[in-house]
């Protein structure tokens, strides 16, 4: 409202005396500096505007990149797990392996009892098969501590240093992951 009473006040001074308005030459100024004035107002306002908005974008960027490792990490403990009970379940089978193993080795005079636990083993093969079990070869390999359990030791010159002789119990791996060792009779 100052403004509006200043212009009128402005207008009544310069008018001449034969009644013609002559257009005032000092409220342009006044209008180029209120409106630099408004701009340089706006000009430091922009800077910390810009500054908090580049902060927000970072803390964003950052946040999403968090979050893209906590995914990765979660998956990649959720597989772990998955392989962790895939194993503990596979190694409680085993007992029922080694019985039907024992069970082969047996002589019987009944051929379809022995067909019966022939084909019970292979079925139980193929599903640890399938589930990415596989059984560490042992009699004739040489001794890696890695994959066997040596219980005894044989001296014999018919056998080569650290050749498994006899498998006591049978070893399994998942994928690479040793479930269970072989147990060994190792010579010299």
């Amino acid at each position: 409202m100052s403004k509006k009473k200043e212009k009128g006040q402005n207008e009544a001074a310069s008018e001449p005396a034969n009644g013609q308005a002559e257009a005032p030459q000092a409220e342009a100024p006044e209008i180029e500096t209120s409106e630099t004035d408004g701009q340089a107002a706006a000009q430091p306002e922009a800077d910390p505007l810009e500054e908090q908005l580049k902060a927000e974008k970072d803390k964003y960027l950052r946040l999403a990149a968090e979050y893209d490792n906590f995914r990765k990490r979660s998956a990649k403990e959720r597989e772990a797990i998955f392989a962790d009970v895939r194993a503990d379940t596979v190694v409680k089978f085993l007992p029922v392996y080694d019985n039907l193993s024992r069970a082969l080795k047996q002589e019987t005079a009944d051929e379809a009892y022995r067909k019966g636990v022939e084909m019970t083993m292979n079925q139980l093969r193929d599903i640890l098969a399938k589930l990415g079990v596989t059984e560490i070869e042992a009699v004739g390999q040489k001794f890696d501590p890695a994959l066997h359990n040596a219980v005894m030791h044989l001296e014999d010159d018919q056998y080569g240093e650290g050749e498994i002789v006899l498998e006591f119990e049978k070893g399994f791996k998942l994928g690479d992951k040793v479930i269970r060792f072989s147990m060994v009779q190792v010579a010299n």
